[in-house]
């Protein structure tokens, strides 16, 4: 209900601005349309989508004050998110010397990968715990309603940005396409992109609460 949200404009410029910082899910959906095309992009936003709306919820369900009673349970999920970020980037590194311009993985991995990579981020259910508060009008007659439209509006804007995202990563890996060289880096810069974000969640040891 738009009449519990305190400015659904700001709201939607805020998601739209969340979205747009570099991070692990734009590298992966960079990754995936540089390798299998806007379709593997596609399938790595419905990956993005899916892994936000379960996050989303769990912080509705009390998964953020268990995490916050549990540190221990954080920090093995947050070490969980960075072995596989730093996994998929040395993948990165390997695949582009041995890959051929014909063969992609299926739609269903792009999908997986970016699933993984959203869900295997604690950090993001506190973040949605204390951004969402900000634009629901205390007291709230329906929050589960006034919940359940605002984390639909995150999954269209952000269907609506990754999926524009990718067609522009596609268009200009389809004008560089024959330039192998380029292919190279661009798979090397994405891979080292994804051990970066990894190790730093390393070097993380708890969040600041």
């Amino acid at each position: 209900m738009l009449d519990s949200i305190t400015s659904y404009p700001a709201f939607c410029l805020a998601v739209l601005l969340f979205l747009a910082l570099p991070g692990p899910g734009t590298l992966t959906l960079l990754s995936s349309t540089a390798s299998g095309g806007l379709r593997a992009g596609v399938a790595a936003t419905w990956g993005v989508i899916l892994g936000d709306q379960l996050l989303l919820w769990c912080a509705v369900g009390g998964v953020a004050a268990l995490l916050s009673a549990q540190p221990m349970a954080f920090m093995v999920l947050q070490a969980a998110g960075a072995a596989y970020l730093v996994c998929l980037g040395f993948g990165l590194l390997r695949a582009q010397a041995s890959a051929t311009p014909h063969t992609t993985p299926p739609t269903q991995n792009h999908l997986r990968k970016a699933f993984l990579i959203t869900v295997l981020n604690p950090k993001a259910i506190f973040f949605y715990l204390a951004f969402f508060p900000q634009f629901i009008k205390s007291p709230v007659p329906h929050p589960l309603t006034t919940f359940a439209t605002l984390a639909g509006t995150v999954a269209v804007i952000t269907a609506i940005y990754c999926t524009s995202l990718c067609a522009f990563a596609a268009h200009v890996s389809h004008r560089f396409g024959g330039n192998q060289s380029a292919a190279v880096w661009l798979q090397r810069a994405l891979g080292v992109g994804l051990i970066a974000f990894g190790v730093s969640l390393f070097r993380l040891e708890r969040l600041p609460l």
